[in-house]
């Protein structure tokens, strides 16, 4: 039998974004009264919605264009579907406390206990239980991420991605923009916003797909990310 686990957030108007992202927005376009012709409905049942939202909003894939200015034209419809489409691992993490760092040395560890190992392509998730224990908390942007030392690290592994569960890879203001600016140098990306990372650990290698909209010029998408075990 085939296991899917969703790895992604539910989308919604009000939901947390990073700092200045626009918030997201949602109101009925077109009702299936207004379809029907009805005079005086009294039910207005939504046939189409409106959505107003930044291309990084919950679960999402940054693009190579988002890491800095000099990557220009290395857009989200320019990446290679083979990216978003690896085989995948998960470490675990979750001892890991507010805005703590992870490093290379942490992730050596993990794959370690777990009896992993990085292989050229792989999507690698970090698992630090961020989701549950804060998620739309006053803690929710006080995660846990890898130092660019670690950034680096994975890098030299020729991965595809990273995912983590917080709204970003390092921690904002201490590691953050190295983590992007070395994943723009090394040409990987990462996923932010990731749910369910606890139901992989233990588990071993699966087939991780997240593709994102294809969005001409975009600096990123969300993505319906999933861990697929075949049984």
């Amino acid at each position: 039998m085939v296991e899917i686990v969703d790895l992604s957030q539910e989308i919604y108007e009000g939901m947390p974004v990073f700092k200045s992202l626009p918030q997201v927005k949602m109101q009925v376009h077109n009702t299936h009264e207004e379809w029907n012709d009805e005079i005086n409905p009294t039910t207005q049942t939504p046939a189409v919605y409106k959505l107003e939202l930044g291309e990084h909003t919950g679960t999402h894939v940054d693009a190579i264009n988002h890491m800095a200015k000099e990557h220009i034209g290395k857009s989200i419809d320019t990446m290679p579907l083979s990216m978003f489409y690896t085989e995948g691992i998960c470490l675990d993490l979750s001892h890991k406390g507010f805005k703590e760092l992870i490093t290379s040395d942490d992730l050596k560890k993990a794959l370690e206990k777990e009896n992993l190992s990085i292989n050229k392509g792989d999507t690698v998730l970090i698992y630090t239980d961020h989701y549950r224990k804060a998620f739309n908390t006053e803690n929710w942007g006080n995660g846990p991420g890898i130092t660019a030392e670690c950034t680096r690290w994975l890098g030299n592994y020729e991965i595809s991605a990273f995912g983590v569960e917080t709204m970003s890879p390092g921690v904002p203001k201490v590691s953050n923009k190295e983590v992007h600016y070395i994943c723009g140098e090394i040409g990987f990306t990462h996923y932010e916003n990731m749910i369910n990372l606890h139901k992989l650990i233990g588990r071993g290698r699966f087939r991780f797909i997240a593709l994102p909209l294809k969005i001409r010029g975009g600096t990123g998408s969300p993505v319906r990310a999933v861990a697929i075990f075949n049984e």
